[in-house]
């Protein structure tokens, strides 16, 4: 998922009740220039996330040790959100900012470490099986009611999942709407039909799978599969006002100013093993880039010691006097990511191989370390999956370790041969602080390579809407992904298969080579742990030989935070500070 687009992955072949692997906190430590002791993403540690049982859905949510109750938690982010409809939510941060307002079938449980377990959220388990995946079958919880007091019913149920088809959907994941037999003749339920691949019975749904998928009931985990209320869905006005059926409710927005979250009173916590509700209020802040969030969270005054962030970590300029200050690295919850940050390129536009690789060569991937904050903030990549996936394999195609600034002289090779110098390139990067100066050393690496280059600036909270459309004038933009949920097939179908390219989907190199799509079905359908692990590493050396992207780096996460937050930690199942186990101290 886009910056990254969600969860984690595993080999494809997850049964109901085995384990899968997530990145753990920490891992093997190297001394950095700050002088201090910093995780990286080679080597680190996975930790298993297990399928919970009926027991383990059963609510009410663990109660975190020393919370109280009542205040507000605010927070300092850079920007607002694109989508609050759940079907349009394909990005980290709109997914992040939900869990507090929105259920799905089922969800991620966190422990006090942030470790998750896949559970029943409105569901009384994580789903049952009895074909390998082909038919699966949930059962409401009971209990459970939307914001004004009404029972969340079976024609909701139905009506999340058949609304999927809708033509105003264009912007979320599309696993569901593309296994479920008839889907691709489908076109929604404002016309009155039905999907007859979706059953309701009473409280219970059974989906119909035109192919086996063991690993559903994780999909359904994702914030696009979160209920809708079917007598307040407001399509298309939908994405600016989502109806609440978590322990929280939209009191207030103004657009790229705040969001404003306030108590639920129809919530009940009987029903939820997932979330508790300490705070009165949730305060979502936007406009502040890195240095502003990370200046105030240093001075910790007012409010401000009640504030996190979703995306905002600590500023590049202030990374080695808060993680090298023992008072002020306590205030920060640092974790080693499973996604990779990367610059697709556009495959219609740059057609040439060797231009491609030449971009490759010349990327001045130490240069944008720096920027972001040294090894303590990122660890160059040469690969799509970060070390820390199942899966990965290490190598480096255009020698990156070697000369981690950049090959200029064998890029200008390159591009002599493919007679392409001074070809122009148009890269697109988010309206940023830290971006602006990225663009400027990509800018300058490439041109020392022989491209002429125009960097244009997208607005933060648009920018993967733009960057997803098909004719969007650019051939080279910044983008990162972590995988959807335990499963490599999550990574390498929505962003490098030819079956998903689209407008608002995430093969944004708009890559369609039939041996990348045969591979990515191949590898699709192994069972075996270890030999998918393989494939899905094969998968990547492939497109990387393709050179249809450039990685960048793999993300370690420093989040600071206010003196009298309680709790801050990792929430593994949505790559983001855990908003339901914070609590405001008295």
């Amino acid at each position: 998922m886009s910056f990254s687009r969600r969860n984690f992955m595993i080999a494809t072949g997850v049964v109901a009740a085995s384990s899968s692997v997530l990145t753990a906190c920490g891992g093997s430590g190297s001394d950095n220039k700050a002088g201090h002791k910093a995780p990286t993403v080679s080597g680190s540690k996975t930790q298993e996330i297990l399928v919970g049982t009926k027991a383990d859905s059963t609510g009410p949510a663990p109660e975190v040790k020393g919370a109280v109750k009542g205040g507000t938690i605010y927070s300092l982010d850079q920007f607002d959100m694109d989508h609050l409809d759940p079907a349009q939510i394909y990005v980290s941060t709109e997914g992040a900012i939900t869990v507090p307002i929105m259920r799905g079938l089922t969800g991620y449980k966190i422990d006090d470490k942030g470790g998750a377990t896949l559970v029943g959220d409105a569901a009384t388990d994580a789903g049952t099986t009895k074909d390998g995946g082909k038919t699966w079958t949930f059962t409401l919880k009971d209990g459970l009611k939307w914001e004004d007091g009404s029972d969340i019913s079976s024609d909701d149920l139905r009506h999340t999942f058949e609304r999927l088809f809708a033509s105003f959907i264009t912007e979320g994941p599309r696993y569901v709407q593309q296994w479920l037999v008839g889907g691709d003749k489908y076109k929604g339920p404002y016309d009155g039909k039905k999907l007859d691949s979706i059953e309701v019975d009473g409280k219970t749904i059974t989906f119909h799978l035109n192919e086996a998928r063991a690993d559903f009931n994780f999909t359904l985990a994702m914030r696009g599969y979160s209920l809708v209320n079917k007598k307040h869905d407001t399509k298309e006005k939908y994405d600016k006002r989502p109806f609440s059926c978590g322990p929280y409710k939209i009191e207030s927005r103004s657009v790229g100013k705040s969001l404003t979250y306030v108590r639920n009173e129809h919530w009940d916590p009987k029903t939820d093993a997932i979330r508790n509700n300490y705070p009165d209020k949730y305060v979502f802040q936007f406009g502040f880039e890195l240095l502003a969030s990370t200046d105030r969270y240093i001075s910790d005054k007012g409010n401000d010691q009640y504030a996190m962030s979703i995306f905002n970590e600590v500023a590049p300029e202030r990374t080695a006097q808060v993680l090298t200050n023992a008072n002020l690295k306590k205030r920060v919850l640092t974790q080693v990511d499973t996604v990779t940050y990367y610059w697709p390129i556009n495959m219609t536009r740059v057609k040439d191989v060797k231009v491609r690789q030449a971009i490759n060569y010349a990327w001045p991937h130490q240069q944008i370390q720096t920027i972001n904050g040294g090894t303590s903030t990122t660890e160059i990549a040469s690969t799509i999956l970060a070390p820390v996936t199942p899966g990965y394999q290490q190598f480096d195609l255009y020698g990156i370790k070697k000369k981690p600034g950049g090959d200029p002289v064998k890029a200008k090779a390159l591009l002599k041969e493919a007679g392409k110098v001074g070809q122009k390139l148009v890269i697109a990067f988010q309206a940023s602080e830290t971006q602006q100066k990225v663009a400027v050393v990509v800018k300058s690496a490439l041109e020392a390579a022989g491209f002429e280059v125009v960097a244009k600036q997208v607005d933060k909270s648009t920018f993967y809407t733009q960057i997803g459309k098909i004719d969007n004038d650019f051939d080279l933009f910044g983008a990162g992904w972590s995988p959807d949920w335990p499963n490599g097939y999550s990574v390498f179908y929505p962003c490098w298969s030819g079956k998903n390219i689209g407008d608002g989907r995430s093969n944004y190199a708009q890559l369609n080579d039939p041996s990348v799509n045969k591979a990515i079905d191949a590898a699709a359908k192994i069972t075996d742990a270890a030999a998918a692990n393989k494939a899905w590493g094969d998968v990547d050396r492939q497109i990387m030989e393709l050179a249809a992207v450039v990685p960048d780096y793999h993300k370690i996460r420093n989040w600071m935070y206010g003196s009298k937050v309680g709790n801050v930690v990792y929430d593994a199942g949505n790559t983001c500070v855990a908003l339901c186990k914070l609590y405001a101290m008295k």
